[in-house]
């Protein structure tokens, strides 16, 4: 069985879901939300050291003033949730990736508190991206170099400014929700990871679904552009 260290998922299909049940947008995002913890748990039995998950993009600031406000709330929500005190007591380390500075200041200080608290963590390492975009963090990383002077930009000095530093590269990219794309996320650590796309929407997506992706990754061979 091939090596399966670092699985992102982009969380995509809380409104349709919403949509579809006749329900609200901030009712699809919170069941959205709870679906991440018994994914993280499948990740952890299965010895996958990094998950990676796509909550909040750069484009996502521009939905509606509506929609935005009620995101936040599901923000705030869940990081009130006692989901946050198993994560440290199940050993899960939580990192967050983007530019979260952007945020409402409470919630930033609830990110930062739990990033904090569960550094010494080593199970299982969730990274969520808020505040994201491909692009973006290519962008900010040099501009990150050119600030310390940098005139020759390497991968590695790339790489090393990223907010995925010191990450493994991605090996299975799974987008839940039926879209055929990527939206950008991770793609530089992405390059060579397997893409899984599943019709399924983010809040139906059960263990056994992340499974299948699993499983249908065991089946690809991996060239790695050689």
């Amino acid at each position: 069985m091939k090596n399966l260290e670092h699985v992102s998922i982009t969380m995509d299909g809380n409104r349709r879901w919403a949509e579809e049940r006749g329900l609200s947008t901030f009712e699809g995002h919170l069941a959205g939300a709870q679906r991440i913890e018994p994914i993280v748990e499948e990740a952890a039995k299965e010895g996958i050291s990094h998950l990676s998950l796509f909550a909040f993009s750069t484009e996502n600031w521009g939905r509606p003033e509506e929609e935005k406000k009620n995101i936040m709330e599901v923000f705030r929500h869940m990081l009130k949730d006692p989901v946050v005190d198993r994560f440290k007591e199940q050993g899960v380390r939580v990192k967050i990736l983007g530019d979260y500075g952007k945020f409402p200041s409470d919630i930033v200080e609830d990110i930062e508190d739990l990033q904090e608290n569960s550094e010494t963590n080593n199970r299982i390492t969730v990274n969520f991206a808020l505040g994201y975009g491909g692009h973006d963090s290519v962008v900010r990383a040099v501009n990150k170099l050119i600030e310390k002077g940098v005139t020759h930009v390497t991968p590695e000095l790339l790489e090393s400014q990223m907010d995925t530093a010191g990450l493994p590269k991605v090996d299975l990219s799974i987008r839940p929700g039926g879209e055929l794309r990527t939206s950008g996320f991770m793609m530089w650590e992405s390059v060579y990871s397997e893409l899984y796309f599943t019709d399924v929407l983010w809040p139906n997506f059960t263990p056994l679904d992340f499974q299948n992706a699993l499983s249908e990754y065991h089946t690809r061979v991996r060239r790695m552009g050689k």
